[in-house]
Formats: C-alpha cells, sequence, structure tokens
C-alpha cells in the first residue's frame, strides 16, 4: 500500500510539471505567452498527451488507493444477530408492598456526607 501511495505522489507532481510546462493561451491570469520555451506545436501535442497518460494513471491509482482503505471495513449492524432474546427478567418480582423498591429506597434518611479531606471553598452566607 506504502508503495501505491509513492506511486501516486510521484503521479501528482509529474502532472503538475507537465501542466505547468504548457503554453499559457492567456486567458487565465491575463497573461500572454510571449513565446520562449517550447512553443512549437509538436511539443504542445507531447505535452497535451502526456497530460492526458498521467491523468488517467492518476484516476487509476485513486480508485486503488479507495479500494484498498475499504478492504478492512466491516459491515456492522445495530441489531446483534448472535445475541439471546431476553424470555422474562433474570430476578423474581417481589410483591407489591413487600419493601426493596426504589420507592422505599427513596423514603430512607440518607446518610450524612462523609468531612471532606481537602480545603474547603469559602462559602457565602
Amino acid at each position: 500500500m506504502y508503495v501505491l501511495i509513492v506511486i501516486h505522489l510521484m503521479l501528482v507532481l509529474a502532472m503538475i510539471g507537465v501542466v505547468m510546462l504548457q503554453r499559457s493561451e492567456g486567458g487565465g491570469l491575463g497573461i500572454g505567452s510571449t513565446g520562449g520555451f517550447m512553443t512549437s506545436r509538436g511539443t504542445a501535442n507531447v505535452l497535451t498527451r502526456t497530460t492526458a497518460i498521467l491523468a488517467g494513471l492518476f484516476f487509476l491509482s485513486s480508485l486503488a488507493l479507495s479500494i484498498l482503505a475499504g478492504l478492512d471495513r466491516r459491515p456492522s449492524s445495530i441489531i446483534q444477530s448472535g445475541a439471546p432474546a431476553q424470555q422474562g427478567p433474570a430476578t423474581p418480582l417481589a410483591p407489591l408492598g413487600s419493601g426493596g423498591g426504589l420507592l422505599d429506597q427513596l423514603r430512607q434518611p440518607a446518610t450524612p456526607p462523609a468531612a471532606p479531606s481537602g480545603p474547603q471553598v469559602p462559602r457565602s452566607q
């Protein structure tokens, strides 16, 4: 996978270089071409073909990288098919009024909190 990433980055750099070598038509930035390096029609065709080939290879390497990235993913389900269904509560219910319920716990007096062992924040009264 690392080899494919390195190849992908090399394709990116090559494509940037080839695009930068092409002759400007003067429309994008308002800067026209004044001649000079690579102005003939033959080099323009070579650069155009090279750009197209590099773009196709870039597309294929991007596709291969995305496929390789998706291979490690496993589909998951919210509904667990292997978990046994619950038939009922594990412990039998106590009869009403026999104690031990949530309301009985709330009716019992609360135990006072333990004395703090660290420094306290002063309270305004």
